[in-house]
């Protein structure tokens, strides 16, 4: 008996041991959670300080400021050159089709509607201007005022000024191509109709010029911090 509850007691003792361990490696491990934690808080406390913006951490918009501007910038002039290409392309795809088809049965149209392809073609020439002068508007800024509110603003400026460009070209070449088209098609049955929807499709190329003026006027927002 006595043996027995010697055996129990030195059980109970290593248990209680094994407990005491269990307990004071989950105390450490907590606090090292806790400290993990406090240093994460501090750097997210430390990021909306430098953005100089108060946003709550769930929010979009706490996502879009911590975001790089340059990556902001880079995306605008992407898109500036990029989709007014596709206009370009799409437009002189439309027309070019039937001004083949049409100049099978009417040859004599394919010098004059070939002012057609030229206002597709100008569309991408706007997009690579507007490129251009957006990436003269880029600079080089400190780490410490990446987050800035101007450094913000500016690479906003310059995104919504890639897209506005982009695709008011995207939407002039479209209109350009698909008159063209119909100009093609007409001036083959009829060449007293060729000037009379070359008027039309002038105003169809100015919408890209509209875009171009607002992309620019947009772009001289774009001012960085100074160092």
């Amino acid at each position: 008996m006595v043996i027995e509850f010697t055996r129990i007691h030195q059980r109970v003792i290593w248990s209680c041991s094994i407990s005491d361990r269990t307990g004071s490696v989950n105390h450490l491990l907590l606090r090292k959670t806790e400290k993990e934690t406090n240093q994460i808080h501090s750097y997210q406390r430390d990021r909306e300080k430098m953005s100089g913006v108060a946003i709550h951490a769930s929010s979009w918009g706490a996502a879009l400021v911590r975001i790089s501007p340059y990556t902001f910038s880079a995306i605008g002039i992407a898109i500036s050159i990029g989709v007014s290409v596709l206009g370009a392309a799409w437009g002189i795809y439309i027309t070019g089709s039937s001004l083949i088809g049409a100049a099978i049965e009417a040859p004599r149209i394919t010098s004059k509607n070939l002012i057609s392809v030229i206002f597709c073609e100008a569309v991408a020439i706007y997009g690579v201007i507007v490129a251009i002068i957006l990436q003269t508007k880029l600079e080089s800024v400190p780490s410490s005022k990446m987050y800035d509110a101007e450094s913000l603003r500016a690479g906003y400026a310059i995104f919504a000024s890639g897209i506005i460009v982009g695709f008011a070209n995207l939407v002039c070449g479209l209109c350009v191509g698909i008159i063209g088209s119909s100009c093609a098609l007409s001036d083959a049955q009829n060449s007293t109709l060729f000037v009379k929807i070359l008027v039309i499709e002038i105003f169809g190329s100015a919408l890209g010029l509209f875009g171009v003026i607002v992309g620019i006027i947009m772009s001289a927002q774009a001012t960085w911090p100074t160092k």
